[in-house]
């Protein structure tokens, strides 16, 4: 999808257009949401809702808009705004780590496992930090566009990923042990 050609119209409220916005990032927002919350109904919830609030506002967008940066930015900021309403950091309930049947393959059991410490791992690493490790080393996004996205100073990604990073090998050294 070409942005450039699109945001004109999705700019003037049209529906249609605004569905191809959704439809190219969509699947996007929601994982990065995932791994931001720990939640798939609460990151759906709030990719709906990032969605809805970016119709809503993108008309009073300029034409130098970047939509895919825009839209994580709204997401972070839902999922922001969410921890801040319920001041509470999500957590893996003890039951999860009981999905894993004994009757699976050393391999499959194996990978299971390690998915389930690096979620571990992500939810105990404060949101600040882990919306700007989700970004960079999962979305691909650079230091400058986390910056963009995010409204702070490259400086800050750079010192949030770093922190991150050592809150995370911390926290999955110490699930893996």
């Amino acid at each position: 999808m070409e942005e450039t050609l699109v945001l004109p119209a999705a700019q003037t409220n049209d529906a249609a257009t605004f569905g191809k916005i959704v439809d190219q990032y969509q699947s996007g927002i929601m994982r990065y949401l995932f791994r931001l919350t720990g939640d798939l109904e609460l990151a759906k919830d709030l990719t709906q809702d990032t969605f809805v609030r970016a119709f809503k506002n993108i008309s009073r967008t300029g034409d130098d808009l970047q939509v895919k940066a825009w839209l994580y930015r709204i997401a972070t900021n839902n999922a922001m705004q969410y921890y801040r309403r319920k001041k509470i950091l999500p957590f893996l309930r003890l039951n999860d780590r009981r999905t894993v049947n004994s009757s699976d393959s050393g391999r499959e059991s194996g990978n299971v496992i390690e998915k389930i410490a690096v979620r571990d791992a992500l939810r105990r690493i404060p949101p600040h930090q882990r919306s700007c490790l989700l970004l960079h080393f999962v979305e691909g996004f650079k230091y400058r566009e986390i910056a963009g996205t995010l409204g702070i100073s490259e400086d800050a990604v750079r010192m949030r990923v770093a922190r991150g990073q050592q809150a995370f090998r911390k926290y999955y050294e110490g699930e893996t042990k």
